[in-house]
């Protein structure tokens, strides 16, 4: 099982939008607004790293998202 954390900064107003549609795709297990470059936390997990790649992406595509930046889990 793979995890990640992704940080999405959302277009003006949109971040209650964008959060509720994260919640629709599978991998995303959490979700919550945060102060600061980023509006939206979200913490994916998934089976390998291709279905975590798929799952960034749909979180990609959402309307209202400006951009991500992907935190995925490595083992130290």
């Amino acid at each position: 099982m793979l995890s990640a954390c992704v940080l999405i900064r959302t277009e003006k107003g949109k971040f209650d939008d964008v959060a509720k549609n994260l919640k629709q795709i599978h991998e995303v297990k959490d979700v919550f607004t945060a102060l600061g470059r980023f509006d939206i936390v979200a913490d994916l997990e998934a089976e390998d790293g291709k279905q975590l790649a798929r799952a960034v992406l749909n979180a990609n595509r959402l309307a209202g998202v400006v951009f991500t930046e992907t935190l995925p889990e490595v083992e130290a």
